[in-house]
């Protein structure tokens, strides 16, 4: 079975997803206890796409999350760097005009400068393997004045939710991931890799260093995970 780890070697985490593409939406939905369309919906609004506007959205798998924005008549371009995910996308998202998917890695993204009004991440920046360096490459394909998104599993901050929520990942997920996953060993990944990623506060931390203004958040499901939104500054300074 294809597995990463927590280094994050972006051909293992590729290999990885294109393992679980199949049924990465169902499996999703099973072990997010049905709360996967809620936040999908949180995100959506969230970016507040409008019709005209071009729109980014970073590993995004099979296109689930970049159907729900291309529905307000945006163009939405959705990128990811599993050849796998993007397959499946492209078959299952064939009747949404406005969307095309891309094969990108989040470090080194294929647009100019200031190309796109909004910028969305959805349960992907924390498989990055240089996270900082992706946030730096949102704001500069973002146009000045533009927004970013990132909907991202993180650290409830009630100590009761804390406990609950470690449970239900070790004793839990592991026997539906079996039920559910065709690759249960893959998930054992995005489990360790929720459990190491920084808090709310720290990533937006990463997002002030990156060059981002009117940073904030926002806890969806007790803090089991979090929005942050940004926004790149009008006169964003050039490097």
């Amino acid at each position: 079975m294809t597995r990463a780890d927590l280094g994050k070697d972006p051909s293992q985490v590729s290999a990885m997803f294109d393992r679980v593409a199949a049924g990465y939406d169902r499996t999703n939905t099973v072990l997010s206890v049905g709360n996967a369309p809620l936040w999908r919906i949180s995100t959506t609004r969230a970016v507040d796409p409008k019709a005209g506007e071009r729109i980014l959205d970073v590993a995004a798998g099979t296109g689930t999350s970049s159907a729900s924005l291309a529905k307000s008549g945006a163009s939405v371009v959705a990128a990811d760097f599993s050849p796998g995910m993007i397959e499946v996308g492209r078959r299952r998202q064939a009747h949404v005009p406005n969307l095309v998917f891309v094969e990108a890695d989040a470090t080194a993204l294929p647009f100019g400068d200031d190309e796109f009004d909004a910028v969305t991440i959805s349960f992907g920046l924390r498989n990055v393997n240089e996270p900082k360096v992706a946030l730096a490459e949102f704001l500069r394909v973002t146009k000045p004045g533009g927004r970013l998104v990132i909907c991202e599993f993180s650290h409830p901050p009630a100590a009761l939710v804390r406990a609950g929520y470690g449970f239900y990942q070790r004793y839990v997920m592991p026997p539906l991931v079996k039920l559910s996953s065709s690759n249960d060993t893959a998930y054992e990944y995005l489990n360790e890799s929720i459990r190491a990623w920084p808090d709310q506060r720290a990533l937006a931390g990463w997002l002030r260093e990156a060059g981002w203004s009117q940073v904030e958040w926002r806890d969806l499901t007790l803090g089991v995970v979090a929005l942050h939104r940004a926004v790149k500054p009008a006169a964003a300074q050039a490097e």
